[in-house]
């Protein structure tokens, strides 16, 4: 490899993300210089067609295209490293391949690991072509499935910033309008709210139900997060959060979750 500048793509369908991630490229690694981002799948292949960077950041889950599927296009004329939320698409063959990956929020020290990495590769060689079992594996799990993961993260727009909140550390969701409001604990365990775009239906899904369950039509509740249930009058019931002062209702449609007690 020359001793030209590397430069590299990002493609993630967040723009708070992809900024994110710049930043921290630029501390990790000074001497890389993004000559093009991409908020999907096909725009990277564009991108790439364009720019011809050295390396390509691609987030796993975008829409339409998705960045494995990108990936197999670009294969063997870029260094690869996948980034995403869900770290079950991390396989263990990454790191000893020729691909690599970073999970969001992505770590200084992690990325640091990756840098190094990357410099190694390009001093040492091209791109390798031989990654289409790594992206057969890794397409084979985005395919849906009855058995899909539950949502580990959800990102909310906090003030200026952009916050991936860990699903665990949810106490509740409830619909405000057009939005849901997200509550949970921060990292000083104090609690927390944001808004985001998404339904609670659209949500409720992709929520793991042996801890999620919806209580009314506008509340989910995380089970962990509950002190007591006291029953009120007419079949329904007031959900008491442990360390926070909102009291959910529970509607009739829903009090069965509660019968024992």
């Amino acid at each position: 490899m020359s001793s030209k500048q590397p430069t590299a793509l990002i493609a993630d369908d967040e723009p708070l993300l992809r900024e994110e991630l710049t930043a921290l490229l630029a501390q990790a690694w000074p001497e890389l210089r993004i000559v093009a981002e991409a908020r999907n799948g096909r725009e990277a292949v564009e991108r790439f067609e364009e720019h011809h960077p050295d390396i390509c950041f691609l987030d796993v889950q975008m829409p339409g295209m998705s960045g494995v599927d990108a990936a197999r296009q670009i294969r063997g004329q870029a260094h690869l490293v996948f980034v995403t939320a869900f770290d079950q698409y991390a396989l263990k063959a990454f790191e000893h391949g020729v691909l690599d990956y970073l999970v969001k929020p992505v770590e200084p020290a992690r990325l640091a690991t990756t840098v190094q990495r990357l410099r190694e590769r390009m001093q040492s060689s091209s791109p390798s072509d031989a990654t289409e079992d790594l992206l057969r594996q890794l397409a084979a799990q985005l395919q849906p499935t009855g058995a899909k993961a539950p949502l580990r993260w959800i990102r909310a727009s906090v003030g200026q910033a952009l916050r991936l909140i860990a699903v665990d550390d949810i106490d509740f969701l409830r619909s405000d309008e057009k939005y849901t409001l997200v509550a949970w604990r921060g990292d000083d365990g104090q609690p927390a709210e944001a808004l985001i775009s998404t339904t609670i239906k659209a949500l409720l899904p992709q929520l793991d139900d042996t801890h999620f369950v919806q209580v009314h039509r506008s509340v989910v509740v995380n089970l962990r997060s509950i002190q007591q249930v006291t029953r009120g009058v007419n079949e329904t019931a007031d959900i008491h959060l442990k360390g926070r002062p909102e009291v959910l209702p529970v509607s009739r449609t829903y009090l069965h979750l509660f019968r024992q007690m």
